[in-house]
């Protein structure tokens, strides 16, 4: 054979787009309150607090009047959208259309969008009104107060061993902890179909961590009995979402809304935030969904222009159906 035959040799390359990993869309968007089809330049969620009856001592007495407390809790619409361009000739140098891929990248890119806003309601300050005029003021920013959030150190409800004194990650101990935070404010319920309520929302080292409790991994403990498939995906009566979008206590990255607009970022050396809420402990109000449109841009010379947006936002509605917990990025400590 000619020792030229290399100059022969070609190349194949293949025909579909591999999307890089990434989290594919939203995953807290059904983990909160949601409404739709919302106008103006903001969106108060109105509230109604608990009341109680009075007794009855006396015949012919006058009927009850009993005032409902009600306020109101602000939402800030917040603008993304996304595009990119395809243009002819390179079209024709390609033996792909990455049309289609572009366009699920954008989708996927909403969702991770959607999620950093909910993220920030659950850690962020709420705003509320109990103005009932046209003109409504927000009240001033209501953070998240010290009974709702547990320090690394706070190990109060210790199992398996574990050190009450050290900081930990995340342990059954604080899930129980939690829960007890939880139940204390009856944020606790299930639906109609006996459904839980509650979310866990975690990053993969801290459910790590959780999975090599011994009470995790015991069928008396665990209500799916799946962990041999690496499913762990409700205990104690949380259903548990992972993402990698929750935030530490230090570093910053900047989400895909304005340049200012930075939050902590998830990194290795840090302390972890992880957030267990109930449903209607976080709204989310969506002014136009995610809308996607894949056109000719006669401005480029007619090139294929794929182009996404939404407008959305959220916020806490309570502050006593969200718990954060804090939790050290190091294996657990048993004294």
């Amino acid at each position: 054979m000619s020792v030229n035959i290399t100059t022969a040799f070609v190349k194949q390359y293949s025909a579909n787009v591999q999307l890089l990993v990434q989290q594919m869309g939203s995953r807290l968007r059904s983990a909160v309150t949601l409404e739709s089809g919302k106008i103006g330049e903001e969106v108060f969620m109105d509230r109604i607090s608990a009341t109680a009856p009075q007794k009855v001592t006396s015949r012919h007495a006058d009927s009850p009047l009993i005032s409902t407390p009600h306020d109101r809790r602000k939402v800030t619409p917040v603008d993304y959208d996304w595009g990119d361009m395809i243009d002819n000739p390179d079209k024709l140098r390609l033996l792909i259309d990455p049309a289609s891929a572009y366009s699920a990248n954008a989708a996927m890119a909403m969702g991770r969008a959607m999620d950093e806003e909910i993220i920030g309601a659950l850690k962020g300050s709420a705003y509320g009104s109990t103005s009932d005029s046209a003109v409504t003021t927000a009240t001033s920013a209501i953070a998240l107060p010290a009974s709702q959030q547990m320090l690394s150190t706070v190990n109060t409800f210790a199992v398996d061993g574990e050190n009450t004194s050290n900081a930990q990650p995340l342990t059954v101990g604080k899930l129980i902890d939690a829960r007890k935070r939880l139940g204390a404010s009856e944020a606790d319920d299930y639906d109609v179909n006996g459904n839980s309520n509650l979310f866990l929302v975690v990053n993969a080292a801290q459910l790590a961590y959780l999975l090599t409790s011994t009470k995790v991994n015991s069928a008396d403990y665990n209500q799916i009995r799946a962990l041999v498939a690496g499913d762990l995906n409700q205990y104690m009566g949380f259903n548990i979402i992972r993402t990698e979008k929750i935030p530490t206590t230090s570093g910053t990255e900047e989400y895909s809304g304005s340049a200012s607009d930075k939050v902590p970022q998830v990194t290795s050396v840090d302390e972890h935030y992880v957030y267990a809420f109930h449903r209607r402990g976080i709204g989310l109000c969506v002014w136009e969904d995610i809308v996607a449109r894949i056109s000719e841009r006669p401005d480029k010379r007619f090139s294929q222009y794929i182009y996404y947006r939404m407008t959305l936002g959220a916020t806490r509605l309570e502050e006593e159906r969200v718990v954060q917990i804090m939790c050290q990025d190091a294996a657990v400590d048993k004294s």
